[in-house]
């Protein structure tokens, strides 16, 4: 089974972007279907848990958190069943944001 995880770093200040949202989706017959919420902790960090092959994409609620450019973050992305972890970090700036297969 793959395991799935997340990082937020507030590029703006250094530091983990703690408490906020993320929702996790997945691509259910022409749409996406809520699979689990989270709310990163005191190191920016959320995990999943096990996930099964496909597409998913995670919603990081980024209004709440502050950032007024960029109110929501999705990030799309596939997994597969050849590798054990992804971990899919964010990091994110009052102005733009950007993401990367993490380790």
């Amino acid at each position: 089974m793959t395991t799935l995880s997340t990082h937020v770093l507030d590029a703006a200040t250094g530091l983990p972007g703690t408490g906020m949202e993320v929702r996790l989706m997945r691509w259910v017959d022409d749409g996406w279907a809520d699979t689990i919420a989270g709310t990163t902790d005191s190191d920016g960090r959320c995990s999943f848990g096990e996930v099964d092959a496909g597409r998913y994409r995670l919603a990081f609620e980024t209004g709440a958190y502050g950032n007024e450019m960029y109110p929501y973050v999705h990030v799309v992305f596939q997994v597969t069943s050849d590798r054990d972890r992804y971990h899919v970090p964010l990091l994110l700036s009052p102005f733009g944001y950007s993401t990367y297969r993490g380790s």
